[in-house]
């Protein structure tokens, strides 16, 4: 996965996620809307056939990146505990 940053300020970033429309962006989102620091989170597609996302993510007193780094955190602990989950039940 590609990622391209557009702008970035003191309190918030924009950035594209190259070839990714949907399903990870909502993984995305919902993870940083789970981060106390965050204030604002939301993806948008320019037009209904491209294949990029480009990402809003604004916090309250942190730094954007350090937010992110946590969702990401956040995305990989779930993933290993669904991988955990799968294998124990498929066995």
């Amino acid at each position: 996965m590609e990622i391209e940053v557009i702008k970035k300020e003191k309190n918030a970033i924009e950035f594209k996620l190259i070839g990714q429309r949907h399903a990870f962006p909502n993984l995305l989102k919902k993870a940083l809307l789970d981060q106390k620091e965050t204030e604002f989170a939301a993806y948008k597609l320019m037009h209904p056939l491209d294949k990029d996302a480009i990402f809003f993510l604004k916090v309250k007193d942190s730094e954007p990146e350090t937010v992110l780094a946590k969702a990401i955190k956040e995305i990989v602990k779930q993933a290993k505990e669904f991988e955990q989950e799968v294998k124990k039940v498929l066995g």
